[in-house]
């Protein structure tokens, strides 16, 4: 990759130098054709090899104008001046304003316009050395108007160059921030993806592990309760499996026609609150305020929080489980407690919390709200989150 992008930084110094190459070699050609046969006029010297030397050094500071444009002016303009005062014929004016034109179009206008200062002024001294009659009214003001259109040419090609510039890097930051929305839209997709699936499989996993030991302990003594352990460990395979096929749906399609099944909402937690009745947590629900309704997202939100809080009360061995739900016009906040040992997992003496805190603590940040998680003075562990909505003005 490195050669590759050294390669493709030398090339416009490539393409440059071969472009001032075939320039130098064109007026070159003109100039050698003018002096050829160019007459010699009355006060004129015959063209000699002294002639020709000062006419190619007119030429060659193009080959270098880019790197050093002030030398190369220097230099053309000497061999210009030169030129006039010993009085050859063939005035060798075309390179010194192809010159200017290609200062103008390389360099800011600040360094340009003192380059046409310097061109004018050569260039009318170098009108007045020539014999009388050699240069009349008309050709002084097509010199002048040369230099003018030349350095007027090249400064606004420049310029014009800048514009498109300027617009192709804007397409690129724009297409790279387009491109970057996109995958941070699929880097978001996939965390609330990855939450869903941990809330889901976690909460299905813990009450169906504790179904199946409580099935496992009383299964001869108590067959009646083995079968309503069985039954719950069934009702929420089943309830697990409708909402992973829910959301590896989503995965597999580019459209909303994997979303046959409505994703849960504060409507469901009543139920929820019933399902974990059958893995071993008595839970009561305490609404304070009038419901009402509020974002799909935080809904969604609300009750996976709330499914996670009963989800580690089930875990850790809390008997019971107390769930308050409190609305208000601006936002709804919800409060999950349970009885238990403080010596579980999240008790006095935890370790760092695992994923469920995480994913509960991330959910509550998208919508900017309040989240604490704590162990109970007296044992047991305290959820608590407040998440904010917008309301819709009538």
């Amino acid at each position: 990759m490195g050669a590759v992008r050294d390669r493709l930084a030398r090339r416009p110094l490539l393409n440059s130098a071969a472009a001032d190459g075939a320039v130098s070699l064109v007026l070159l050609l003109l100039m050698l054709l003018s002096l050829v046969t160019a007459p010699v006029k009355v006060g004129q010297h015959p063209n000699n090899v002294a002639a020709y030397m000062l006419a190619v050094g007119t030429i060659v500071p193009y080959l270098f104008h880019r790197r050093a444009p002030f030398v190369a002016l220097a230099v053309c303009l000497s061999c210009l001046l030169t030129y006039a005062a010993i009085g050859y014929a063939a005035f060798p004016g075309t390179s010194a304003f192809v010159l200017l034109f290609g200062i103008s179009l390389h360099r800011e206008r600040s360094r340009s316009a003192t380059a046409f200062v310097a061109t004018a002024a050569v260039l009318v001294t170098a009108t007045v050395l020539q014999p009388s009659g050699v240069v009349d009214r008309a050709s002084a003001v097509s010199i002048a108007l040369a230099t003018v259109v030349a350095w007027l040419g090249g400064d606004n090609l420049r310029q014009r160059r800048a514009r498109w510039a300027g617009l192709r890097e804007r397409n690129i930051l724009l297409e790279r921030e387009r491109e970057e929305r996109a995958r941070q839209a699929v880097v978001e997709e996939r965390l609330r993806i990855a939450r869903e699936l941990h809330d889901v499989v976690a909460h299905a996993m813990c009450v169906i592990a504790v179904q199946s030991g409580v099935g496992s302990h009383v299964g001869r003594e108590h067959p009646v309760e083995a079968q309503r352990a069985l039954a719950a460990i069934e009702t929420t395979s089943r309830s697990a499996m409708t909402e992973l096929r829910q959301l590896l749906g989503v995965l597999r399609s580019d459209d909303d026609a994997a979303q046959t099944v409505p994703a849960p909402s504060l409507r469901d937690v009543p139920s929820l609150i019933r399902h974990v009745a059958d893995g071993g947590l008595t839970a009561g629900l305490e609404i304070r305020g009038a419901p009402r309704e509020v974002p799909p997202g935080v809904g969604r939100s609300v009750y996976r929080i709330i499914q996670e809080a009963l989800t580690n009360a089930i875990k850790h061995g809390g008997p019971c489980a107390q769930v308050t739900v409190s609305y208000t016009d601006h936002d709804v906040t919800i409060e999950v407690t349970s009885d238990g040992s403080v010596n579980h997992p999240f008790g006095r003496q935890s370790v760092t919390p695992g994923h469920g805190i995480i994913g509960m603590r991330e959910r509550i940040a998208v919508f900017g709200g309040d989240f604490s998680a704590a162990p109970r003075p007296g044992g047991g562990f305290r959820v608590a989150a407040r998440l904010p909505f917008e309301t819709s003005q009538p």
